[in-house]
């Protein structure tokens, strides 16, 4: 006879280990944990968005303000008189603080230079020429920061400048992959205006034409009689303009 088989409690098959799942959990999410942090070091020059508050214009985002702002022209000790550079120098800097200057203008000048306060002199005395009085011009002295280079005279004056109320480079944004919001909203990036808005400001001559308009000016009698005259009797009114030397402007339009 066949002997019987043992019980299934007498069986000595091994039992299964069963793993330790709360310990894997904690594991990984220590790993997540560590990745996250690393990732965020890597970050921290990111701006963090979640709404559409981006500025879409340029002109929002660059805007372009007057304000109150320092002059300043640097005028060398370089002999006993002032050269004629430096004396076309100072009356364009005259003409233009008795034009826009706003407060006194101020003369800093450098303290053991030989010949300073004689070239000072002299520089006042082009100043009185120009129409700026004796009493719009402040006087002090400085120390030069390092002996052996040159220390100017430097005026100073405020006047109304335009300029750009942000600072150009800012990169707040990532342009490639990795922020995929600001890539969905489809939105201009930052810096995008901001160097056209500066070389828009510093080539402005008058900041105020950009609070308003000027009047208009004399208009060409002569010229809009000779465009109106053309009209009337059925002539081409518009201007070709030769460049052969051989007819004058005066001619045009006639």
């Amino acid at each position: 006879m066949n002997a019987r088989k043992p019980p299934i409690a007498e069986r000595s098959h091994p039992m299964p280990v069963m793993p330790n799942k709360p310990r894997t959990r904690k594991a990984g999410f220590a790993l997540i944990a560590v990745a996250s942090l690393a990732l965020a070091a890597c970050a921290q020059d990111r701006v963090v968005q979640t709404g559409s508050i981006y500025p879409y214009d340029y002109r929002d985002r660059h805007p372009i303000v007057l304000s109150e702002q320092p002059q300043h022209l640097d005028i060398f000790v370089r002999g006993a008189e002032l050269d004629q550079r430096q004396k076309d120098d100072l009356r364009s800097f005259a003409a233009v603080y008795l034009a826009e200057g706003r407060g006194r203008m101020s003369a800093q000048i450098p303290s053991g230079i030989g010949g300073a306060d004689r070239t000072f002199e002299a520089v006042r005395a082009v100043l009185a020429e120009a129409g700026v009085p004796a009493n719009a011009v402040s006087r002090s002295h400085y120390q030069p920061q390092e002996k052996g280079l040159a220390a100017p005279i430097r005026l100073t004056m405020h006047k109304m400048k335009a300029s750009v109320d942000s600072r150009c480079g800012l990169w707040p944004q990532d342009l490639g992959v990795s922020d995929p919001g600001f890539n969905l909203r489809n939105e201009p990036y930052w810096n995008h205006g901001c160097a056209t808005q500066s070389n828009m400001a510093a080539q402005i001559a008058d900041p105020v034409d950009l609070v308003r308009g000027r009047s208009a000016g004399d208009i060409d009698t002569t010229r809009r009689t000779a465009a109106i005259r053309n009209l009337r009797e059925g002539n081409d009114p518009s201007t070709t303009y030769r460049q052969n030397g051989r007819s004058g402007i005066s001619g045009f339009g006639n």
